[in-house]
């Protein structure tokens, strides 16, 4: 092994391989994997989340696994915070830590020198946006945030309403615009690291993904998001995961079950194309795949 290496991750879109190669890796280095998806961190949404279960685990440690209530809101500073800790941990065991997940902003805040601008949230402010939502409309919303961030409001889907009210409050309450707080977002590499990436022919993973979301509602999903919908849990983070939000649709009345399921597919599909942009334009990946002896061979 590389002894100049200290950190791996594994990233890559969903369905693409990533938790069987992290296996077969951690125990070839002797090392402990860290969750590197943001909505695993919630409990009881494991079977949405595609969570690892105790017996793929094969023994090995994880960490970052259902920590948090799905009440509860998660942001990309407190996973910063919480994976270098791990990361400290786990090298002071003499271990390899290594970051397995999809969520590229989160990988990506913890192995470059990302400082988060510390705001303050007005909570009356913040009341007032989400009021002028209801009566204007996301797309309105976003217009508004247009004309005082454009880097911003072309980086936000009009749709993510909580990412549109965050720039906005940024924008206007903070005088911080998207453009301006990139300078805290550094591209100095806090450790020696290398970055995994899993890709595959498009049609194939579309059809991975497809098959992911069958295989889903055979293992229960419909029960593991009605438990929510029953537990009363709306308008919160978590439950704007795809896989959740289509099938509280459905709840709703909104659609069929059929039709949620063709949303969670096509909603999957779009996130993978979205997850491969991000990775391509903002991370140094070595695309090798599933080429073990590539992988061995630079580590």
């Amino acid at each position: 092994m590389n002894n100049k290496i200290d950190v791996v991750a594994i990233i890559g879109p969903t369905a693409s391989g990533k938790t069987a190669l992290s296996i077969r890796l951690a125990k070839e280095i002797d090392g402990e994997i860290i969750n590197g998806d943001s909505m695993q961190v919630y409990r009881n949404m494991d079977i949405g989340t595609a969570k690892i279960t105790d017996d793929e685990m094969e023994g090995i440690p994880h960490h970052l696994l259902s920590i948090k209530e799905p009440t509860e809101a998660f942001s990309v500073a407190e996973y910063q915070r919480l994976v270098r800790g791990k990361i400290e941990e786990i090298q002071a065991r003499g271990k390899m830590p290594i970051i397995v997940g999809g969520t590229g902003l989160y990988v990506q805040s913890v192995l470059y020198d990302f400082q988060f601008t510390k705001q303050e949230v007005d909570e009356k402010a913040r009341l007032q946006y989400y009021e002028e939502l209801v009566k204007l409309g996301p797309e309105a919303m976003h217009t508004k945030l247009a004309k005082i961030d454009p880097v911003s409001a072309a980086e936000i889907h009009p749709n993510n309403t909580r990412r549109v009210i965050r720039a906005l409050e940024m924008a206007e309450l903070a005088g911080v615009s998207r453009a301006e707080e990139q300078f805290n977002r550094g591209n100095i590499p806090l450790y020696n690291h290398l970055i995994i990436g899993l890709d595959m022919d498009r049609e194939k993973l579309y059809e991975r993904i497809n098959l992911r979301v069958d295989l889903m509602m055979k293992a229960g999903l419909l029960e593991e998001v009605r438990a929510l919908y029953d537990a009363g849990i709306r308008d919160v983070q978590s439950i704007k995961a795809i896989g959740y939000k289509e099938l509280y649709a459905y709840f709703d009345g909104l659609v069929t079950i059929e039709e949620a399921i063709e949303q969670i597919k096509q909603n999957s599909r779009r996130y993978a194309k979205r997850q491969l942009t991000y990775f391509r334009n903002k991370m140094d990946i070595s695309w090798i795949g599933n080429d073990w002896n590539k992988i061995i061979s630079l580590i």
